[in-house]
């Protein structure tokens, strides 16, 4: 009952197995030639500042196709060079109106009020669509599962209710470092190495940031992780994947030195689920050789598992990632 449980409430999920089995691969063969030729056209969309720019269909060799949106801060020149921030569930950034549940990340605004203070390094956002029907999926972080135990790991599969049990993570990453970077380092003015290339995302999306920055440490300088889902699916009583996500990340997060690392979660709706992984969570940081320097774990009272309590806190991370340089 204890695996038929966990099942049951992950397939329930809007990101869930249940859905549709999708193809990891496009089912449109394309080339970096191809991938290069693509246009960007800018959006019609109400901003507090900036523009975005949209290719509407990236055709990938390793998921499916879907919207990337770039946004340009106000007066974006090829003449300087910005610092890159890559987010998950992009279609949640920008524009309340449009989204499912009308709220939204307010990145604009935020971006826009910190690089006008000179409080953060100038930066540009790319911001990936999830696909609803795929996003679990997606945004698993694939390695983790083997970190569970054999039995677990068969009982989840014989209990998935597909005809073929598929994460997708890998591939999710391998888009972004293979196919995406590339496009976005050759069509805008910006720094290409690690030490400008940040990745952020809340909930699956910070667990996928945690597994971006474990997977390719040399591509990511920073990410920032809000209301990390640390229980993997729906929280169940002795529920497997959290085990399986801490000792990955005790295994292959990256030693301290390099990067920065923003963890943070609230007490309210889902997030009431995540204060009891914090000292967790600091144990392996410490670990690490994490400190107050290089990491946040950081506690907000009284705050939800939504866009309006996000946003409410985006400078934080922003300004921890991108805050301007001493040296």
């Amino acid at each position: 009952m204890r695996y038929y449980t966990i099942i049951c409430l992950l397939l329930i999920l809007p990101f869930s197995c249940k859905n549709k089995q999708v193809d990891s691969v496009s089912t449109k063969e394309t080339n970096n030639k191809q991938l290069e030729t693509k246009e960007f056209v800018e959006l019609n969309v109400k901003l507090s500042a900036g523009k975005i720019l949209r290719l509407e269909a990236f055709l990938s060799n390793f998921i499916k196709s879907r919207p990337v949106d770039v946004w340009l801060p106000e007066n974006y020149s090829p003449n300087k060079i910005y610092n890159v921030l890559y987010m998950h569930d992009g279609q949640m950034l920008f524009d309340g109106p449009s989204t499912w549940n009308k709220q939204e990340w307010k990145v604009d605004e935020w971006a826009t009020k910190l690089m006008q203070e000179e409080k953060t390094e100038n930066f540009i956002v790319v911001a990936i669509h999830n696909i609803a029907e795929i996003r679990w999926e997606d945004l698993f972080p694939q390695k983790t599962f083997e970190f569970i135990s054999e039995e677990e790991r068969v009982q989840v599969k014989s209990l998935s209710g597909s005809k073929e049990f598929k994460l997708n993570g890998d591939n999710y990453l391998r888009f972004i470092v293979k196919e995406l970077k590339p496009i976005i380092d050759s069509s805008f003015s910006v720094h290409k190495g690690r030490d400008n290339t940040f990745i952020m995302g809340s909930s699956m999306g910070g667990l996928m940031t945690m597994y971006a920055i474990s997977e390719y440490p040399e591509i990511f300088g920073g990410g920032a992780c809000l209301s990390t889902h640390w229980v993997g699916a729906l929280p169940v009583d002795k529920n497997p994947f959290p085990e399986g996500i801490f000792s990955y990340m005790e295994q292959n997060f990256p030693l301290a030195g390099k990067h920065k690392i923003y963890f943070d979660y609230g007490n309210e709706t889902l997030d009431a689920h995540y204060p009891q992984y914090a000292p967790e969570v600091d144990r392996i940081l410490k670990l690490k050789g994490y400190t107050d320097v290089d990491s946040r774990n950081l506690f907000f009272e009284g705050t939800n598992h939504s866009e309006n309590s996000w946003n409410q806190r985006l400078d934080i991370p922003l300004t921890f990632l991108l805050g301007k340089r001493t040296d």
